[in-house]
């Protein structure tokens, strides 16, 4: 018998609140049973079985991927960044634990290594178990796995990296430092001439002030930097963001340098393609007119 109990799940439902991220609001799924519960040196970690999305990681109250809709997250911040560089070989990624990014990177043939560091490995060997479809991304050859601190990574590897994603939680607690003005100075040193970065960069609807500031810090280093998004039902709000950066002063953000044929865009990914890419920087005037000081 399962007797798992955690203090988000209650009569059945998991709810998702926060009064900082998104105040008067919450995501309920209903839960099937609970898997995993523990507390790791950095952070709570949940995992249920949910009735309707598979199965859900949990950090610190909050929905980081579920099995039903995953994808949308993991092609968008990846491939954004990885068709923006005319032929990434090195890849960093930070954070990702749970291996989805790094699944999405190894479908490019040319990749010769992909590196993931994230500070929490009790979230890697949670995915292993419980998200194989993701954690599958660990498995590739070409996949070196680092434990440890991102901000400290970076400033070991100058001029190392073809395309850095930084596949983040929100900033609140562990990855808070990966949102500040530093941190992006840091990408910048680690990537090569024309090197391209994602970061996960919050909802249009929620996080607006926040998505200015960060837009502002990237043009600060960078000399290309846009607001891209993705619509995402277990997300807060149904949507999220990726701010996008280039080295590369001559390229335009939402026009990818390398596309797929159809038939592998149609393979490869169930969200992502070559029109996506360009609709994915068309933004609404509210948000437009948010940024323009950015």
């Amino acid at each position: 018998m399962n007797t798992l109990e955690h203090p988000a799940v209650k009569d059945g439902w998991f709810r998702e609140v926060s009064n900082t991220m998104w105040p008067g609001q919450a995501m309920s799924l209903r839960v099937n049973q609970i898997l995993h519960v523990e507390k790791s040196q950095y952070q709570d970690i949940l995992v249920f079985e949910s009735t309707d999305y598979g199965n859900v990681l949990v950090l610190d109250g909050v929905i980081q991927v579920t099995e039903r809709d995953e994808f949308s997250y993991q092609e968008m911040i990846t491939h954004l960044a990885m068709m923006s560089h005319e032929n990434p070989r090195n890849v960093l990624v930070i954070g990702g634990g749970d291996g989805g990014v790094l699944r999405e990177v190894v479908k490019h043939p040319g990749i010769e290594k992909v590196t993931l560091v994230d500070i929490d490995e009790q979230v890697i060997n949670v995915s292993k178990k419980f998200l194989p479809s993701l954690a599958v991304g660990f498995q590739h050859p070409k996949v070196a796995v680092h434990i440890g601190d991102g901000f400290e990574f970076l400033k070991r590897n100058v001029n190392q990296f073809d395309v850095i994603i930084t596949d983040s939680s929100d900033p609140e607690g562990p990855a808070e430092s990966l949102f500040q003005d530093s941190y992006f100075q840091l990408v910048s040193n680690a990537l090569t001439s024309n090197g391209v970065m994602t970061s996960q960069g919050e909802c249009m609807w929620l996080h607006l002030p926040l998505i200015s500031k960060v837009i502002s810090s990237c043009k600060e280093v960078f000399p290309v930097a846009s607001y891209a998004y993705t619509t995402i039902p277990t997300y807060p709000s149904g949507q999220i963001g990726f701010i996008v950066a280039s080295k590369n002063k001559e390229l335009n953000l939402a026009k990818p340098l390398r596309t797929w044929t159809a038939a592998e865009e149609a393979e490869k990914c169930r969200y992502y393609n070559s029109e996506v890419h360009e609709a994915a920087f068309v933004l609404p005037n509210f948000v437009l007119q948010a940024l323009k000081s950015s």
